[in-house]
């Protein structure tokens, strides 16, 4: 078989003449660009008005800011994102300002530029060319947004032809995974992709529309949260996927006759009733997940609503890792028939439990998609993967301790960091060699940044999150000026993402609290009455505040605005390289494995619909 990878391997722009040369200059240039760095998690907006000297001072120099003076918002924007720079001449006039255009500022946006990934999808590889449109139908796509099902369209079909071409096929070894050419009989040998694998399923949007026609695939949807598990069961039995359930009542029963009422304790102990002779090909439910009955038998029968669709399996599994040796163990293998219905029309047929699998995910979050990574290697089954990432902010760290939040902040679903809260994580960024021994660190400040997209930022939700992030670094400022928070050492943000105060997390706030200032200080104040260390605090300092003196914070503030929003948006710019370094480290990460022949990474969705779309595909030798 021909490669599968699209040439280049990596979606970089056509400035580098090797995917080696790329990743050197990648990491070349964040290493060596400080105004970088700082941007990528060096500066946090908390302290933006809490720092001495003037935070915006010390970050750009006078001739960047003499022009940004000046500049519209959405003009910097353009200038950063958009603006042919071959078109501009040195010292140039630009969109009506007195000051000249910076050279340093358009040699730093070329940079930043030249080394994020190119996020517009390419047809340039087999998977991608002969991908079927997947239009999904209403009953499958119940419960989706619009964004979703863009997501869900494409991905399904897209893992669908991946699948279909590694079915019963060898693959050609790229130039940077060299391996023995195989014999005629071990390619007859060769098994098909028989089950996805679909880590952290969730709803199971994913895994409902490749069991659906025209893929008709047999998904494994591992998800720990039951409740996830439950809508999804119901969707898929709107989804036609499985027939919905009859219950049997007993009138009497239902009445409540009670001389016809077993107690309690005796229904409890009825055993389960074993499951007629080709009932375990039908069976899509695993038993620890409950199901859409509502009398007290839990092995209701459920079946697929017809011969030849696919089906989807949910087992309950915290995934701490990439085995996944007990979550396979639990699959329920399915007839030759339908084995051979999910290679598509290829001409190999296998007996059950000689299938391989393949483990997709679309969205996972953090350390998720490293496990998903990690599941190629380690499970001997598994021949491919094809994952979608997101939720940066969620990754630990290899190389020092966790920047996530404060133990004391951080939430009870995420027990690893609680126990690497002062010690490296192995399972965190970055996953290779070649970036660890770059000593390549990202703090949580620069991931969450990374997961930014600005080029999809329009004039008005522009500035109304400018107008939040306003009022939260403001606010900060009163907590400074009442001894609630601690200034920032040297006048710099703290190097492990949050200011060296106190922090304190609000959340969300109703829209109508964005008002002013003063209607923000105030339903903020109200939230953080319910510390239950510090409400007595933020209460008194509630009454101690009254609007004039709040106003007045504003109005002193007002000017600054702008340069919170220059600086903003700056920041999510430059984390793009941010980006391209968790995507890249991942790629790397792949080639480094001696068992993987092929992997590549390219771009499925339309990123003015979902920013986070670059999906890492690995192969098996």
């Amino acid at each position: 078989m021909a490669t599968l990878a699209p040439d280049p391997p990596l979606p970089y722009f056509p400035l580098f003449a090797s995917p080696e040369a790329y990743v050197d200059s990648l990491l070349n240039y964040f290493a060596s660009t400080p105004l970088l760095q700082t941007l990528c998690g060096g500066v946090h907006l908390l302290d933006f008005f809490t720092s001495t000297p003037d935070l915006y001072t010390t970050l750009l120099s006078p001739t960047w800011r003499a022009f940004l003076a000046e500049l519209d918002i959405m003009d910097l924007l353009d200038l950063l994102m958009r603006q042919d720079l071959g078109a501009l001449e040195a010292g140039v006039v630009w969109r009506g300002t007195s000051a000249t255009l910076p050279v340093d500022l358009v040699e730093y946006i070329r940079g930043v530029r030249k080394h994020a990934l190119d996020r517009q999808p390419r047809r340039t590889n087999q998977c991608q060319r002969n991908r079927k449109s997947a239009k999904l139908t209403r009953r499958v796509a119940v419960g989706m947004n619009v964004k979703k099902r863009h997501e869900v369209s494409l991905f399904s079909a897209y893992v669908d032809e991946l699948a279909t071409t590694l079915s019963g096929s060898s693959v050609t070894p790229d130039a940077f995974s060299p391996c023995p050419m195989e014999s005629k009989a071990s390619r007859d040998q060769i098994p098909v992709i028989g089950y996805l694998i679909d880590f952290g399923s969730g709803q199971n949007y994913l895994g409902r529309a490749l069991a659906s026609e025209p893929f008709n695939r047999h998904v494994i949807a591992i998800e720990r949260k039951g409740h996830n598990q439950d809508r999804a069961v119901k969707f898929d039995v709107m989804a036609q996927l499985r027939e919905k359930e009859v219950v049997m009542r007993n009138k009497k029963t239902f009445r409540g006759d009670v001389d016809s009422v077993r107690p309690p304790t005796e229904r409890a102990a009825l055993p389960t009733p074993p499951p007629e002779p080709n009932e375990g090909a039908a069976e899509v439910v695993a038993a620890s997940v409950s199901t859409l009955a509502i009398e007290d038998d839990p092995a209701t029968k459920v079946e697929l609503s017809a011969d030849g669709k696919g089906s989807v399996q949910y087992i309950s599994h915290e995934i701490q890792d990439g085995d996944l040796s007990d979550v396979i163990a639990q699959i329920v293998p399915l007839p030759d028939t339908h084995m051979h219905n999910a290679a598509k029309g290829t001409s190999i047929s296998q007996p059950p439990g000689k299938t391989a699998q393949m483990t997709i995910s679309l969205h996972s979050c953090g350390n998720l998609l490293h496990h998903a990574l990690r599941s190629l290697p380690l499970n001997p089954s598994i021949r491919a993967i094809a994952l979608v990432g997101c939720c940066y902010n969620l990754l630990t760290e290899r190389l020092s301790p966790a920047t996530y939040k404060l133990p004391s902040l951080r939430p009870a679903a995420h027990p690893r960091l609680t126990n690497t809260s002062t010690s490296a994580d192995p399972h965190g960024f970055p996953m290779s060699v070649r970036f660890c021994r770059e000593d390549v660190r990202l703090n949580i400040t620069a991931r969450m940044m990374a997961v930014q997209a600005p080029w999809n930022w329009g004039r008005r939700d522009s500035e109304g999150f400018f107008t939040r992030h306003f009022y939260r670094a403001l606010l900060q400022r009163v907590f400074l000026d009442a001894g609630v928070v601690g200034q920032p050492q040297g006048g710099e943000a703290s190097p492990r993402g949050h200011t060296s105060g106190t922090p304190i997390i609000i959340g969300s706030l109703p829209k109508s609290a964005y008002s002013s200032f003063a209607t923000y200080a105030r339903a903020a104040l109200g939230k953080l009455n319910d510390d239950v260390e510090r409400g007595a605090m933020f209460a008194k300092l509630a009454e101690s505040l009254s609007d004039e003196k709040l106003e007045g914070y504003e109005k002193d503030f007002a000017a600054k605005k702008k340069e919170l929003s220059v600086v903003w948006s700056l920041m999510a710019f430059s984390a793009g390289v941010v980006e391209a370094l968790i995507v890249v480290d991942r790629w790397c990460w792949l080639r480094e494995q001696p068992e993987v022949a092929q992997s590549w990474v390219e771009c499925v969705f339309d990123p003015a619909i979902s920013p986070r779309n670059f999906v890492v595909v690995g192969i098996k030798k």
